[in-house]
C-alpha cells in the first residue's frame, strides 16, 4: 500500500472529491460499501426496465397502431349491417375504441 492519498477518478466532480478528503476511514467504509449497493440498484433497476421495454415491443401486434395501447383486443360491431373491427381497451373506468377496419366476409 503507497502512502500517496489515491489520485480520484476524472469523472467524479471536485465537490464530491473534497467531501470523501474531509471524512473519516470509517466514514469512507460505510460511503463504499453504499455507493455499491447503489451502483448494483440502479443496474439491476435499468436492466429491469429495458427488459420490460423489450417485452412491450415484442407484444405488440404488428398492426397495432403506435396511440393503441398493447392490451387492447380486436371486437367487432356491427353498424348498419356492415361489420368493422375496432381495438377496444379500459382505460380506468372508461372503454376505448379505435377503428381498424371492414370484417372481410371470407374469413
Amino acid at each position: 500500500m503507497s502512502y500517496e492519498p489515491p489520485t480520484p477518478p476524472t469523472e467524479l466532480p471536485t465537490e464530491i472529491v473534497n467531501t470523501l478528503n474531509g471524512y473519516s476511514s470509517d466514514q469512507l467504509q460505510h460511503v463504499a460499501r453504499y455507493a455499491e449497493e447503489l451502483a448494483e440498484h440502479k443496474a439491476r433497476e435499468a436492466r429491469l426496465e429495458e427488459e420490460s421495454e423489450e417485452d412491450e415491443i415484442d407484444d405488440r401486434p404488428d398492426d397495432l397502431p403506435d396511440d393503441v395501447p398493447s392490451k387492447a383486443t380486436i371486437t367487432i360491431k356491427e353498424i348498419n349491417d356492415n361489420r368493422y373491427y375496432y381495438w377496444q381497451w379500459r382505460d380506468g373506468e372508461k372503454i376505448c375504441s379505435e377503428y381498424k377496419g371492414p370484417v372481410n366476409p371470407d374469413e
